[in-house]
This record gives structure tokens, sequence and C-alpha cells, in this order.
């Protein structure tokens, strides 16, 4: 599978905004951890949610 991202880049997840902004921490197959603002760490099934890249805003 190609993903469109890699370990820090930006992302949000469309279906749980309220998350805030995380950063990917690592890609292992098809789970995403990601260290989200405002929840924490996440392990995300990439064939379920497709997290949206962004650009990290200062």
């Amino acid at each position: 599978m190609f993903f469109i991202y890699e370990p820090g880049d930006f992302v949000i997840n469309p279906d749980n905004k309220g998350w805030g902004i995380g950063q990917i921490q690592s890609i292992v197959k098809n789970k995403v951890t990601v260290n989200f603002e405002n929840v924490g760490k996440k392990v995300i099934n990439n064939k379920e949610i497709l997290l949206e890249r962004i650009k990290k805003i200062e």
C-alpha cells in the first residue's frame, strides 16, 4: 500500500477533528501511530480511516 505521509508529518483525522493536529510517530503495515494534541497517542488503521496531511501552523 502506498502512503501519502511518513513519520514526522502533521495530520488531522477528518472524522474526529476535535482530536486536533497530530504528528505521525510510526507506520507499520496499515497501522499508523499518531500523537494528537488533544487526545494523545492513537493507533489508526489506515484501511479504515484516511488521515488528511496538513502543513503545521506555528
